[in-house]
């Protein structure tokens, strides 16, 4: 690729607002789906069918699997079909899954499917088609950020667009909680359904793309640097951090909703109770994520380096809060500290790596990112659900602590000096 055109992809558009309020709204929906799925329906619904806790976690570890293979996928896609058509082309995936998953679990509580692993099989298989096609809307959403910025504003513009999943998270508990209590739990589902095809919809229309992609595929892997860009020295840090903080938000969000149950002794057979004090918690998260993204970070201006290890510190308050907590109250001073951890450790990482390429990898950097973002859910049950139900509740949380404090040593460690910062601040 040529300086001109190099120059030109970074270029600021003139109409970017609007199209990455777009991209804010179009993850809005699918972090308010993913929410009401962990917060209110999976986990009192597996508890409902008497399902085991594992295979609530299981669910989601399979749809992170195929997450974690597919992203990097849909990234290299975007850099040839454009950010927009993946972009809308995930969404519409995303609906079939929440679709399917409807089904599902109509099947279930309907009782025309009986058997636990069947009932196990079939919601799992529905939420992987969100692992298959929907996770190509977060690197095309991310790629497309990072095509129409110049390095200095891209971490701030990053955590705008990507904050629409955290204000999703918060619009998503509370909402679920009142769809629940009106008109049953499975409800969400098909509201999620809906709201991510018209979204799907509105990105198809009216997202607008000035940069044409590359037409040629095999153009797309002779990029220098594109083939095992995982390995090179600059991104691998920023990958292994976004790895063990999926490992640890993935432990610290499912085992969360069953110690609300737990702590709080609500019968299985009260899924709506559950949703009253799981939806409340996660919405206070959720904003304290968007106050570190929309206030503390284009505030205080740090380093992503800096913020990367800064957010291990609440994250670890929060778990150690996590371990002694009986009451609802100490749940909920919890859930902020946590948020703020997220909301500063991931904008820092995503700018990092998306600063550590050339403008012609965005593409391929961004599925790497969300790819990463998605892999330490894969092994959550393992860690979290099946120890925290066969071997100790608080075993967890101190497993999260020991991550946290080895996740800081190495952001300090690993990651070079001016590696992933913009200029002026390198």
């Amino acid at each position: 690729m040529s300086e001109s055109e190099s120059t030109r992809d970074q270029t600021p558009q003139p109409n970017r607002r609007g199209a990455f309020f777009i991209l804010f709204f179009s993850l809005m929906a699918i972090g308010a789906g993913n929410t009401m799925l962990i917060a209110a329906v999976i986990p009192p619904l597996t508890r409902t069918l008497a399902l085991p806790d594992w295979m609530a976690g299981a669910i989601f570890s399979l749809s992170a699997l195929c997450w974690s293979l597919s992203s990097p996928f849909w990234g290299k896609r975007s850099n040839r079909f454009g950010r927009r058509r993946i972009a809308s082309f995930g969404l519409a995936g995303y609906s079939v899954s929440m679709f399917l998953l409807l089904i599902s679990s109509w099947a279930a509580v309907s009782e025309f499917i009986t058997a636990p692993f069947a009932i196990f099989a079939c919601l799992a298989l529905s939420r992987s088609v969100f692992g298959l096609i929907g996770s190509g809307s977060s690197p095309a959403a991310q790629a497309y950020v990072a095509d129409r910025t110049e390095p200095s504003e891209r971490q701030s513009e990053i955590a705008f667009v990507t904050s629409g999943f955290s204000f999703g998270t918060i619009v998503g508990p509370a909402f679920a909680a009142v769809l629940v209590a009106n008109f049953g739990i499975l409800s969400p589902m098909l509201i999620t359904c809906i709201l991510a095809g018209v979204m799907s919809i509105a990105l198809w229309n009216f997202l607008p793309e000035n940069r044409e992609p590359v037409q040629d595929a095999t153009t797309v892997e002779v990029i220098p640097g594109a083939i095992g860009l995982w390995r090179s020295r600059n991104v691998l840090p920023f990958l292994t951090f976004a790895v063990t903080l999926s490992l640890v938000t993935g432990i610290l969000t499912q085992v969360f909703v069953f110690a609300v149950i737990d702590k709080l002794e609500i019968p299985p057979d009260q899924p709506e109770r559950a949703a009253v004090f799981t939806g409340p918690a996660f919405m206070v998260g959720a904003m304290a994520v968007m106050t570190a993204q929309l206030v503390l970070i284009p505030l205080l201006k740090l380093k992503n380096k800096t913020l990367m290890i800064t957010g291990c510190i609440p994250l670890l308050i929060g778990a150690l809060i996590l371990i002694p907590a009986q009451d609802f109250a100490t749940l909920i001073l919890a859930q902020f500290f946590l948020g703020i951890g997220q909301g500063l450790t991931r904008p820092g990482f995503s700018s990092g790596a998306s600063l550590a390429v050339s403008p012609q990898l965005q593409g391929n950097v961004a599925g790497l990112v969300i790819s990463a973002n998605g892999m330490g859910y894969i092994i959550t049950p393992l860690f979290g659900l099946f120890l925290y139900e066969f071997v100790d509740p608080s075993l967890p949380f101190w497993i999260c602590v020991g991550l946290l404090v080895a996740m800081a040593l190495f952001a300090w460690k690993a990651i070079e000096p001016g590696v992933g910062e913009a200029e002026d601040l390198a």
